[in-house]
């Protein structure tokens, strides 16, 4: 008897790891742990109407057989925030809570909360009410169809056009040019992830918006669904200019690091061998001018440029060579990887 009980909880971690969906003897769900991650700062007006909204998809999602905790981190609020998380606590004990001594920023928040979080699943939305959590179940009926990440598109986007569609628009237009990865909005909060591919992931800046992106370099399957979005009801929005020009900066980290982290000669030695070969047209052109038409070589600004580019050519060729010493350097003693591997048989 004791040998059938083993053998069953043997079958089910083995579902578990083939299919991240385990089932029981019936074929139905087992109890998948959901954690929610919403980093919060200044949302006080909003926190109880949140947490109420998120109990309802709670409770549709406990009748699915899955547990949900919600990890709230306060970034350094000064309205009183904190004190009404700690309030809601009290009523609510699946709420866990975060609070950071200053603002650090959203991205830092996020990571934080990963860090945390236990569930088999992630998903991680804004504390603005302007996600709808109602939309979470769409999120894990399209991870169940063998997606490691799930992103949602704020389609019919509820914001000002000028000061956030438009720079929205521009910022997405920009992630899919170098990135490759085909989202219509980057900058949406309400995600799922499987908790491998949060694994080891190192978050900085403002690089929360563009997880899914890294994560599409390491070889994770990203989808997209359409989800709601409401006019926000309180509160102050947190977004500026400065925002999207660091999210901008961010991006291009993004692409160096992915295209050319391990492999930095390629990007350097490219460009040190494009100013040499200008370099070089500028030098034949004054030969055969001194050949062909006897003109004498003279201190022009051409001349100079060509050796400028010569000089610099070659010192980023140099620089190349460096970075791959210290890129080898770094996978040798580090235990981080180049690859990510997905499953071991």
């Amino acid at each position: 008897m004791h040998f059938v009980v083993i053998l069953r909880k043997l079958q089910k971690i083995q579902a578990y790891h083939l299919n991240c969906n385990p089932t029981d003897e019936k074929g139905e769900k087992s109890n998948m742990l959901i954690s929610i991650v919403i980093p919060v700062f200044n949302e006080k007006e909003n926190i109880q109407p949140l947490v109420a909204e998120i109990g309802k998809t709670a409770f549709s999602l406990r009748k699915k057989g899955m547990q949900t905790e919600l990890i709230l981190v306060d970034d350094g609020s000064t309205d009183g925030t904190f004190k009404e998380i700690q309030r809601l606590k009290v009523q609510s004990p699946n709420i866990r809570a975060i609070r950071f001594r200053r603002n650090f920023g959203q991205t830092a928040a996020f990571d934080a909360g990963f860090a945390q979080a236990k569930g088999e699943v992630v998903i991680t939305m804004d504390g603005d009410l302007q996600n709808d959590p109602a939309d979470i179940p769409l999120l894990l009926d399209k991870l169940n169809e063998g997606y490691d990440v799930v992103s949602g598109w704020r389609f019919e986007r509820k914001d000002a056009a000028f000061s956030k569609k438009l720079p929205s628009l521009f910022s997405n237009y920009l992630a899919r040019s170098l990135t490759g990865l085909k989202l219509h909005d980057f900058g949406c909060s309400l995600k799922a992830y499987r908790r491998e591919a949060l694994k080891d992931l190192r978050l900085f800046g403002e690089m929360h918006r563009f997880v899914p992106a890294i994560l599409f370099t390491k070889g994770f399957r990203i989808a997209e669904v359409k989800v709601r979005h409401r006019p926000r009801k309180f509160g102050k929005t947190k977004y500026n200019f400065t925002r999207l020009l660091k999210g901008f900066l961010d991006l291009l980290y993004i692409k160096f690091w992915s295209s050319f982290s391990t492999r930095p000669l390629h990007l350097f030695g490219l460009m040190g061998f494009s100013m040499l070969f200008v370099s070089g047209l500028i030098a034949a052109y004054k030969f055969l001018a001194l050949v062909f038409f006897s003109q004498p070589i003279e201190v022009t600004p051409a001349l100079l440029l060509s050796v400028l580019l010569a000089i610099l050519g070659l010192l980023f060729i140099m620089f190349g060579f460096l970075g791959e010493v210290q890129v080898r350097t770094y996978y040798n003693t580090s235990k981080e990887h180049e690859y990510e591997i997905e499953r071991k048989i």
